[in-house]
């Protein structure tokens, strides 16, 4: 039996181990939370019978090694919830939830957000998902809970296959090292202590953030009032000025010509120099590297000679030329001013490393004691530094007589160095309040002189509360690019929102760096609705962002050629600086795959929903497909607005998720308007209508109580005089969506229209060519509501054409009764067909999409003759146009739609075409 725990174990049976199937990342809203997450799918195989109260042992083991998650309140939404829920039995896929998020914050990543969910329609099979901050460490999160957890279980049960193991030493699961490699991840992943205050800061605002590379680069804002920042240089931020804040020699030469205190100096480049510029400078001195930063090489009070050469060569060792400054020192303490925009916002007093003696404990010790400080770090990921002994604190050390191995006495300050950088060890504290106004504005000049936004002014002063012109002391160096650490975090006195002022120079006046997003989805009518949007929003004179099936546009560049629906496309257009307005077709395949580029979009359309894509990705059901689509109203703005369409039952129930406003399109309106709709517009709210009339009707906008005629649906050229219903449909959102941006009326009827169906403005969608004696109507209609939509059209043109004839086809990961369906609509449109498939099948064998296609027209009595089966896209089309005979209406529904046009327009009829084809061509 297992381990005794329980009489019948023995009886269960010994099925697969559990298996990890999939793993992801959520970078934005998606289909189970609006919060970013990892997402793990499982496989719990044998333990989905062996929930965790069943484990004796197993939560104690765990517990031991996670403590931390004695606070994670789980659904209880209190301290111990998921302890409680560990010992009275819950399942692999959920502890392995709670794990990686306790991981994650042991690592100093902290997140608390996670959620797991069973798989419709595959027992045992969870989605496991947890919040992260960075998806390296995340990941690496993941899988080494699962190899936790895995190793906290009896042996008969261990095992986990799809996972790619860290190997280790001995072949056991080590937990501490796997932890610090985990905690190396995170450090090597975070922020900076600046960047992430301003990032925090832009967060708190609602300013968009986008992290630009595996640095500090950041994005914060979208499109034309994006604003860039690495650490405190941001896009302001002068090039001129930072080169000049360099050259140290230069900087104190400019300060001193503008009256500005400064100790006098000179360059030398050997040691001989530097003996000799003494003597005219008179001890005591300082040396630093010419163009160094962070406080290295630099060697303060030096008061004799020896002093001075080895601070030559240790100020020679980090300089980047072979250029050292020997300059007079300034008595007094170490003071950093922060000076943003040209307002002084924080001041600290730097204290140089330093220990204080116990008596027994040696100088080397003392040190040790200090690093144990948690705030204490490598660098700059915490707020203090490490202390570190080095040449130079030795050499300090030695002129009081001292090394690191002396035992200071109880009580004895021990200052280690002369410079007090917080990157060497040092510590601050916060003089903000006490600063004197001449220094401040001492200050402020420096940091105008240099040409600084943002400046970190050295300033020694004996007393930072009186004036340098009575007691001494001035600006020994003006840095760019300055760390924030000493004032969001000082040793002692009040913490400095110093991120504040910066965001505040960046976005005045309480801007949040947004543009326009307008948001679309829906099974059908996307990148014709998307289009007509882009051209109404041109005629405003804005620069619009476009990502569409053909790819991603700025104004009518195409910047990015292919299927740009996801949210990699969309990104695109959001980090361009020339995009005014951004125009996003959101397609349900990339929301499951990563979720929405976005937080929030200013409009939220979806226009329909109906049966495509169903059974892939967990989407097995129309209400599962709109609970997708249903992600872009979900994440509306709260003073935006949702496009809803009245005439579809799934998208009516949207209106109790949706954010915003809501705006109905509908296309019955007058007479045929539902009463549910005509309350709303009663009420004064907004719908766009088709009311019935000629050549496709009136287009008619409701808001506030008001009627307003927008233009007739038939002046659209894309309506075929209001023979397209569905793009009558889409006008009606566009009118929708136009309005909500503050579009006036008249440009939106100016620009609709001059919005027609050609390759050039709606590629793909009912672009029509009659160069060939007959009509060819190329459309993307790829599922069974956009042929039955495009069926109308043609019904309503066959009584000028001899014949109609279809190329058709659907994507092979289609199920076996959608395709079938396909077939059936295709047989009740058109008098021939030909099927084809794509040399790509997605798994399916060669010829059985034809065989399904072709069994649905049969069913609905199409001729058997009149039905030919064509493998490849364009051996079909060329098959077709040789086939067509003048005054036939041909339509061709092209997967690649640029090939497919090319070959329609570069088609040469010849003079006697018309053969009888084989029921197959190979």
């Amino acid at each position: 039996m297992f381990f005794g725990a329980k009489s019948d174990a023995a009886t269960r049976m010994l099925t697969q181990p559990v298996a990890v199937l999939e793993t992801g990342v959520y970078r934005g809203p998606h289909y189970y939370s609006h919060t970013p997450m990892v997402r793990i799918m499982l496989d719990l195989g044998r333990m989905e019978d062996w929930p965790s109260s069943e484990l004796p042992g197993f939560a104690e083991a765990l517990l031991e090694r996670l403590p931390g998650l004695e606070r994670h309140g789980c659904c209880y939404r209190r301290r111990g919830g998921f302890v409680r829920r560990l010992r009275d039995g819950t399942w692999y896929g959920h502890i392995v939830e709670h794990v990686a998020l306790e991981l994650q914050t042991m690592a100093g990543s902290r997140v608390t957000r996670g959620k797991t969910r069973g798989v419709r329609g595959r027992p045992g099979v969870y989605n496991v998902m947890y919040a992260y901050c960075h998806e390296e460490p995340a990941l690496l999160a993941g899988r080494m809970a699962i190899e936790l957890v895995d190793s906290l279980l009896p042996e008969e049960l261990r095992g986990v296959t799809g996972l790619d193991r860290v190997a280790e030493a001995d072949g056991e699961f080590n937990f501490e090292r796997r932890l610090e490699a985990l905690r190396r991840a995170v450090r090597r992943c975070a922020l900076g202590p600046t960047t992430q205050a301003l990032v925090d800061e832009a967060g708190r605002r609602g300013i968009p953030v986008m992290r630009l590379n595996e640095g500090s680069l950041i994005q914060l804002g979208h499109g034309r009032h994006q604003q860039r920042i690495r650490a405190s240089i941001t896009g302001k931020t002068s090039l001129v000025a930072v080169e000049a804040a360099g050259d140290k020699d230069f900087t104190k030469r400019l300060l001193a010509e503008s009256g500005v205190p400064v100790p006098k100096g000179v360059v030398v480049r050997s040691a001989d120099e530097a003996v000799a510029a003494a003597r005219r400078l008179r001890f005591p001195l300082v040396t630093k590297p010419l163009d160094g930063n962070h406080g290295r090489g630099v060697t303060t009070a030096i008061r004799d000679e020896a002093q001075l050469r080895f601070g030559f060569d240790q100020a020679l060792r980090e300089a980047r030329g072979r250029s050292v400054i020997v300059e007079q020192y300034f008595e007094g303490r170490d003071h950093r001013i922060l000076v943003v925009n040209g307002e002084v916002v924080a001041v600290a007093e730097r204290v140089p490393a330093h220990v204080v003696g116990d008596g027994v404990s040696t100088i080397e010790a003392l040190v040790e004691q200090v690093n144990r400080d948690p705030r204490r770090g490598d660098g700059h990921e915490k707020v203090m530094t490490r202390i570190r002994i080095d040449a130079l604190v030795e050499e300090y050390l030695s002129r009081s007589g001292l090394t690191p191995a002396s035992v200071p006495e109880a009580g004895q300050v021990v200052m280690l160095r002369p410079t007090a950088n917080l990157s060497s060890g040092g510590t601050a504290i916060d003089r903000t309040n006490e600063i004197h106004p001449d220094n401040a504005e001492i200050a402020r000049r420096a940091a105008a002189i240099i040409g600084l936004d943002i400046a970190g002014i050295d300033f020694m002063a004996p007393d930072i509360a009186r004036s340098v012109r009575d007691t001494g002391g001035g600006i020994i160096e003006v840095n760019a690019a300055p760390g924030f650490r000493m004032h969001i975090e000082p040793s002692q006195g009040a913490a400095r929102d110093v991120a504040k002022p910066v965001i505040d120079m960046l976005f005045p006046d309480g801007a949040r760096g947004r543009i326009p997003i307008v948001a679309i989805t829906g099974t059908n009518g996307k990148s014709t609705t998307a289009r007509m949007v882009k051209h109404v929003m041109r005629y405003t004179g804005c620069t619009v962002g476009l990502t569409s099936t053909s790819g991603v546009y700025v104004n009518d560049q195409l910047v990015s050629p292919g299927d740009a629906t996801g949210p990699k496309s969309a990104r695109m257009v959001l980090r361009d600086p020339t995009v005014d307005v951004a125009v996003l077709e959101t397609a349900r395949g990339g929301m499951l795959r990563e979720g929405l580029a976005f937080d929030a979009a200013d409009v939220g359309a979806v226009l329909n929903v109906s049966a495509d894509h169903l059974g892939l990705k967990g989407i097995d059901t129309l209400d599962d497909l709109a609970d997708v689509k249903s992600m872009v109203v979900e994440s509306v703005a709260r003073r935006g607005t949702s496009v809803l369409n009245a005439d579809d039952s799934l998208v009516r129930r949207m209106e109790r998720r949706a954010r915003g406003r809501i705006a109905w399109f509908s296309l019955n309106g007058g007479d045929d308007m539902a009463k549910w709709l005509r309350d709303h517009i009663e009420q004064g709210g907004m719908a766009v209508v088709r009311e019935p009339g000629e050549e496709g009707g009136t287009i008619v906008l409701h808001r506030d109580g008001r009627r307003e005629v927008v233009m007739q649906a038939g002046d659209i050229p894309a309506t075929l005089h209001g023979m397209a219903a569905f793009n009558i449909a889409n006008a009606l959102a566009v009118v929708a969506m136009c309005v909500a941006q503050d579009v006036p009326l008249l440009t939106i009827k100016s620009a609709l229209g001059t919005f027609q169906s050609t390759y050039e403005q709606n590629p793909g969608r009912l672009n029509v060519h009659d160069s060939h004696g007959f009509r060819v109507i190329v459309d993307y209609a790829h599922n069974a509501a956009g042929l039955e939509a495009l069926g109308k059209v043609v019904a309503g043109l066959r009584h000028r054409y001899r014949r109609s004839k279809g190329v058709i086809s659907i994507p092979g990961d289609r199920r076996d009764e959608d395709i079938v369906e396909m077939g059936r609509i295709a047989g009740t449109i058109f008098d021939e067909l030909f099927f084809r498939e794509d040399p790509s099948t997605r798994g399916r064998t060669r010829g059985q999409i034809m065989a399904l296609l072709k069994q649905g027209a049969l069913e609905v009595g199409h001729d058997t003759d009149a039905i030919y089966l064509i493998r490849g896209e364009e051996e079909a089309v060329a098959a077709a146009l040789e086939h067509a005979l003048p005054n036939d209406l041909l339509v061709i529904t092209p997967s690649m739609v640029e090939q497919c046009w090319k070959q329609v327009t570069s088609f040469q009829p010849k003079p006697a075409r018309a053969r009888p084809l084989m029921t197959a061509v190979a």
